[in-house]
């Protein structure tokens, strides 16, 4: 985590006009989502030795209604729109010429430079232990299961991407906008299950999370500020998700399930797109007794530093909590039969584990996630923002592939389905590469001595990137 010196002067720097319940949103959604993958893993180990991880909520059912309050991913990026529509305004007020590319790179910079060292060490560390034939219990499972967070970052590639065109749109018809991306999700499942129209299902990849994203356009021209508004979204978001799961093809959980033939996640559902409405309704709700939260020194700083590192411990909290289970397996603890009595006592061990081995893992690893050198603007080129979209669609479907297809079978060419074409990790990878290439190389990091506008992130304490 950044210095308490440096959290300390980022606070005292805070302007008084900064949403601070935007940041504090910003830190518990991705903190629910870490704490939700810690509880929810159930590792068992089969009678070859190997382990196999499960998900608690396949082993208790009951437990699915949970995922109406864990799932928090909408949240997110509902939070994003709100910081994506600020600073595309800001930067293009302060840049002479397209600022698509600045815009980009600097929203992009603190998501792609820690997703790189992650894929990079990752894929580096599969690889030896597939040539040297290593092998372990976790080991094919891990490679895996690491690799599965990254379609977060992918979505928000895309978010990110597609704001300078959405925010146009909002600003034209503001709630008009919002309300075609949720009938073309709603038209989506309907060509999905009244139709059975192949494929078409991959399009709510877009439109569920960006009219999420959307709302966050809604929320930073404050048209959402009154209270009758959000009540509407939790009333009309809690309603409608409940009948659509009820007479619908829908199931009760808002995240994937092992072996389910219809995932309200992957790809989302109009039912996901519901459940989001109502959890951004009722943090707009909360936001009062939010804002005199954050309000407080101790808890600003705490929230500051938490941005700081967000994105580094959200990508390798996985990896903490595998080598937690890797070393009870190592030293023969029993791993209890999932949701049994034992298994419950052993959560609060396990989970203060994790958290130990991420925030080591968070010191190794967090200053790739700040900003890098700048060079001047003039060495910006006039193709900068067609390179950079570029490099925006490469990265987001390589890091799209990459989590599906995993770290695992690096020589042997396992391949997994994205939408309707199969990738390979070592395409995914170099797609990835490529593309954080062309969105480094593509904008201007810092202005032309006497003027200009800064493409660089800012600090924390004003534009946390989570």
């Amino acid at each position: 985590m950044p210095s308490n010196t440096r959290v300390r002067d980022l606070a005292a720097a805070t302007p008084t006009a900064r949403d601070r319940y935007i940041d504090l949103l910003r830190v518990a959604s991705l903190g629910t989502v870490l704490l939700g993958h810690w509880l929810m893993a159930a590792v068992t180990v089969d009678a070859d030795g190997r382990a196999k991880v499960g998900n608690l909520l396949a082993v208790e059912p009951g437990l699915q209604l949970l995922t109406w309050v864990l799932q928090i991913m909408p949240v997110f990026f509902f939070v994003g729109g709100f910081s994506h529509a600020l600073s595309y305004r800001s930067l293009a007020r302060r840049t002479d010429g397209p600022a698509y590319a600045a815009f980009l790179r600097a929203r992009l910079q603190r998501l792609l430079r820690p997703t790189m060292v992650f894929i990079a060490v990752w894929g580096t560390g599969a690889l030896a232990v597939q040539l040297l034939g290593g092998d372990g219990p976790l080991t094919d499972v891990a490679a895996r299961l690491v690799a599965q967070p990254l379609w977060f970052i992918g979505i928000y590639l895309a978010m990110v991407a597609f704001t300078p065109p959405l925010l146009r749109l909002h600003e034209r018809y503001g709630w008009g906008a919002f309300a075609a991306l949720v009938a073309a999700a709603a038209g989506v499942d309907a060509l999905r299950f009244a139709v059975g129209v192949p494929f078409v299902e991959f399009l709510n990849f877009a439109f569920v999370w960006l009219a999420v994203h959307q709302l966050g356009f809604l929320r930073a021209d404050g048209r959402l500020g009154a209270p009758a508004v959000p009540a509407a979204l939790v009333i009309a978001g809690l309603a409608s998700a409940a009948a659509l799961v009820a007479f619908g093809p829908y199931p009760l959980s808002m995240v994937g399930m092992p072996g389910e033939k219809i995932s309200n996640m992957s790809p989302p559902t109009a039912a996901l797109l519901c459940h989001g409405l109502w959890l951004v309704g009722a943090v707009e709700l909360l936001r009062g007794p939010g804002a005199r939260l954050v309000a407080r020194p101790r808890v600003w700083r705490g929230v500051i530093a938490a941005n700081g590192v967000a994105m580094t411990a959200f990508l390798w909290h996985l990896t903490a909590m595998l080598g937690v289970y890797g070393a009870l397996l190592a030293l023969d603890v029993p791993l209890p039969a999932p949701a049994s009595a034992a298994w419950w006592a052993q959560v609060p061990l396990r989970i203060a584990a994790a958290a130990v081995v991420t925030a080591v893992l968070v010191a190794v690893f967090r200053k790739v996630e700040q900003p890098a050198a700048a060079r001047p603007a003039g060495s910006a080129r006039r193709v900068s923002g067609p390179v950079a979209a570029l490099g925006v669609t490469l990265a987001l479907f390589g890091v799209l592939g990459l989590s599906m297809v995993g770290f695992g079978g690096l020589l042997e060419g396992h391949t997994a389905m994205l939408v309707a074409v199969r990738v390979t990790a070592p395409a995914a990878v170099v797609m990835a590469a490529v593309g954080w290439l062309l969105v480094e190389a593509a904008a201007p990091r810092r202005p032309r001595p006497g003027g200009g506008a800064t493409a660089g992130p800012v600090p924390v304490a004003t534009s946390g990137e989570g």
